[in-house]
Formats: structure tokens, sequence, C-alpha cells
């Protein structure tokens, strides 16, 4: 249940395979060099709930940090690789990391926040040094392989991507458990998932994202095997699904996207038979997409929603999703209500903001009024990550929008994921953003803003084109009155749109 139990059994296994270098880093590596970081933190003066923080690429060692601080007791905080220095240096103090990991790749962003951060105490760099850092490898180099006297588990504090404001850190309990004690989390994945120390999990996202850190830590526990991608490729990713035999994955919808406008005869080229469960989440998947995935990979596809926050979780199958199209599923933790704006609630086909009730309780750290607008106007303890959907008859949860991405054009609500949803299947479209934009007469309107395939293609008559596209397809006030074009769009590696880089482009700065 833990990397010390599993290299005690199978020290020689793979716990991580590093897709492009195919360096591998056995159970025997990962338990040791987990302990000797973990005795560094105790010699440093790190006691269990202190917090670190690592900003890292997809590193060879980027879990085995995670597992030293994990074992430790200790608060870590995994920090996006594409930050800049002030939301770098906003994170490293609002988390209170006394301890910083970062590494050679990295280093130009690392350093430039050293003046600014002046309650981290030790500053470790991988792979070189640089001013102010302590080489990782010399530091830990001399520390004992076997564990701690004070083993117990710590927990991951993750922030959010900053796609709608500043990034807000989610703050869960700590328990100081037996390390081998399981998770809730844990539960849910081998209850969903079930892996077994045969399993090779395939992860093509960046390792910093919750469900990528917290899925490849819990398949470790079973004892899988981590093929982690540096940067996704969809055709590398069916290559290492055959190279690898991957028994499991787990996808955001933009993969999906991608990995369906390979050519057919990229396609057919990969024997994909090994693969038993195919995951997905982060956002809304358009039905085509999906539809043409179980299609090809077979009912293997499941997918769930759930956020950083931990207050609720939704799961699906193939098969029943087949039965109820475009669904995100059904609750196996929390209570899910659909709310009106006063806080009352909706019936069942009735749109409203998404809450949860009777899961696990969070805070925004250090952010009261952000933790406040995320509870139910009525105090009822009922949580929301800020989505907007509406349920059927039979419980089924269907995501409409990010409640801050809602449109209100002449008094009516347009939610963009629809028009999103319809555009990203186009042929002739790569990536694709739905907002609103200002109108003197309606208030907003809907605007697209479109990556295409081609970009010398890239005018107004694909414009048109797209617009009665979506027009054949959606009521008209659904549709963009206008579109744009980009060479791309500012997307976060793990399938995320910064959607509000894009929006400000088109509304005058607010005083």
């Amino acid at each position: 249940m833990h990397p010390g139990a599993i290299a005690a059994e199978t020290p020689d296994k793979p716990a991580v395979i590093m897709a492009g270098s195919g360096r591998v880093v056995t159970y025997r590596e990962l338990d040791e060099e987990s302990n000797r970081l973990a005795h560094l933190f105790r010699a440093t003066g790190l006691q269990p709930g202190d917090h670190i923080a690592f900003m890292l690429e997809n590193h060879p060692l980027f879990l085995t940090i995670a597992w030293a601080a994990h074992r430790a007791g200790l608060y870590y905080t995994a920090i996006s690789s594409r930050l800049q220095a002030e939301e770098l240096a906003y994170i490293l103090n609002n988390c209170g990391a006394r301890a910083f990991i970062s590494s050679a790749k990295l280093a130009a962003v690392a350093t430039s926040v050293t003046g600014e951060t002046p309650g981290v105490e030790v500053r470790l760099m991988l792979d070189g040094t640089a001013p102010g850092f302590t080489s990782y490898e010399e530091a830990t180099a001399t520390w004992p392989v076997t564990p701690i006297a004070d083993e117990c588990q710590g927990v991951d504090m993750l922030y959010s991507s900053g796609t709608t404001g500043r990034p807000k850190g989610v703050k869960p309990t700590l328990s100081k458990a037996p390390l081998d004690s399981p998770g809730p989390l844990l539960q849910l994945i081998q209850f969903l998932f079930a892996p077994t120390p045969e399993s090779v999990y395939l992860s093509p996202a960046p390792l910093y994202h919750a469900a990528p850190l917290r899925y490849c830590m819990n398949f470790q526990r079973a004892g899988a095997t981590i093929v982690v991608m540096e940067r996704f490729d969809p055709e590398e990713a069916l290559q290492l699904i055959e190279r690898y035999r991957v028994t499991h994955s787990q996808w955001v919808p933009t993969m999906f996207i991608k990995l369906l406008k390979l050519p057919p005869e990229v396609r057919s080229r990969y024997e994909l038979s090994s693969l038993r469960c195919a995951i997905h989440a982060a956002a809304p998947c358009p039905v085509p997409v999906k539809e043409q995935m179980i299609e090809w990979w077979g009912p293997i596809i499941h997918e769930y929603y759930a956020g950083t926050e931990g207050n609720g979780f939704l799961y699906v199958g193939s098969e029943e999703w087949l039965k109820h199209k475009g669904t995100v599923g059904r609750p196996l933790l929390g209570v899910v209500h659909i709310c009106d704006e006063e806080g009352d609630e909706l019936p069942p086909g009735e749109h409203g903001t998404v809450y949860f009730a009777d899961g696990p309780r969070f805070v925004y750290h250090g952010d009261p009024d952000k933790t406040r607008s995320a509870q139910d106007p009525l105090g009822r303890g009922w949580t929301t990550l800020g989505d907007i959907g509406y349920v059927d008859e039979e419980g089924f949860l269907y995501l409409t929008d990010r409640r801050s991405y809602m449109i209100i054009s002449g008094g009516v609500n347009v939610y963009p994921q629809e028009a999103e949803n319809v555009l990203s299947v186009h042929p002739k479209v790569a990536d694709v953003a739905v907002f609103g934009v200002p109108d003197e007469d309606m208030g907003e309107q809907v605007k697209a803003v479109v990556q295409p395939v081609v970009p010398e293609e890239a005018g107004p008559e694909l414009a048109a084109e797209l617009i009665e596209y979506c027009r054949a397809r959606l009521a008209h006030y659904k549709c963009p009155k206008s579109v744009d074009f980009r060479d791309e769009l500012p997307r976060h590696p793990t399938g995320k749109l910064y959607k509000r880089l894009l929006r400000d482009e088109y509304w005058p700065p607010t005083s």
C-alpha cells in the first residue's frame, strides 16, 4: 500500500518510466530516494504539518519528491512549471513553504523569487545549481535509505490553475495516519478501476495537476508501473500503449480530440488491446467526441467529475453514458443539488449552480472571501466548484459551463460550452474558445476565437463556414456572431483553457 512495501517485494520493478528518455526509476530507487529526502526534511527542522513546495517539469524524480513529503507527514504543493515569477512567489508565500525544490531547467523562474519568499529556508535544485540553491543530489546523498522513525501520512495542498483569477489553494485536514492507511480516493480507484501490481498506468498530462499526481501515487500504492509523458503527443501516446502494454490511462477531452484528428492510417497502426480503462475528466467532453472514442476503443471509457477541492465525486461508465449521452455521472461521494442565484433548489431539467452536500468540507487557504463564494447562500453547508448544470430525472448530472463564463445577451443566458463543443469537432478547427464580448444593444454578444488546422485558411470564408456550421446545430442565439483567429490558444497542459486571457482582450480594463 506504499512504495516501501512494494520495494520489499519487487525492488527492481519499474515504478516510473519516462516516455521520452526511457529512464526508469525502480521501486527500490523510489523508496530509498524518498527516504533520504524525508531524513533531510527532518534534519532541517520540518515536522509533520509543516509545508514544502516543488516546481518541476515532468521529471523522473517528481513522484519521489512527493512521496518523501508524504511519508514525512508534510503538506506538499506541486506548482505549475508554467507560472511566472509573480504567481510562483504568491503560492510559495501563501502556502507557507519552508522548503522549495526546483530543477535547472526552471532555474530562471525559480531563482527570480528568492528575495520575495523570505519564509523559504531550504532551496534545492535538481540537475544543477543556481544562486541561492543547493544541489539536490549533494544534499540528499549522505542520508539513510531507511524510513524516518516518525513516518506518517502527509497530504497535498494544491492550487487551482488560475483560469479565472489568482490561484486558490485547497488545504485539507492532515491525518498523520500510518503510511499504509488507505484514503477515500484509493478506495474509489480500487472499486472503479481495479489496479493490480501488473497494471501499467499512462500519465500524459503534467504531474503537478491534481488528477495526475493523485492517481499516479495511488496506482503506485497498488504496485503499478507509471509511464510518464514529458509532453503530450497523440501518436506517441498510442505508441506507448502498444510498447508498454498499458492497462490504465487518464485523459482530458482535448487529448481525445487530438487523437481523433490523427489520420486513419495512423490511428489503426497501433495495437491497443491491453488498454482496459481509459479515464477522463477535467472538462465536459463533446458528445460526438466521446461517441467516436467508445466506437474506437470500446466500452472502456470511464468519466468522473470532481475537483481539487475534493467536495464530491461523480462517475459514469461507457454503457450508462451511452444511455445518458453528455452526462458526467451520478454521485459516489456527496449529494448534488442544483440551485438558482438565491440558493433555492431547482427541479430536474433546470439549469443552475451545481452544489455538493454531505461531502468533505474545504477552505481556500488564506482567502475567506473565496471560501464563502463557494458556499451556498442559504448557509446549508453546500459547496460548489463554480459549474453550471442540471440533473435529469434519474439523477445524472450534465454540465453546462463555468458560472464565470456565462454570457448574458439581451437578458438571455448563453452557455458558451455548447458552441465550443460543436465547433471543436469541425475538421478545420484545431482549438476553439467561445465567450462574451461587449455589445451596445445586447450587452454581450457571442464571440469565437479559433485556431485553424491549416493557418493559411484563417479568414472571412472560414469564419462564415464555422458560423453556419454552428447555426445548423444550435439555436442561433447560442452561436458566435463573429470569429477571430489565433495561431494558438492559451491552454494549460492539463487541457484547461485560459479563457480569461482571451476575454480580457475584448473588454475594457476595470478600474
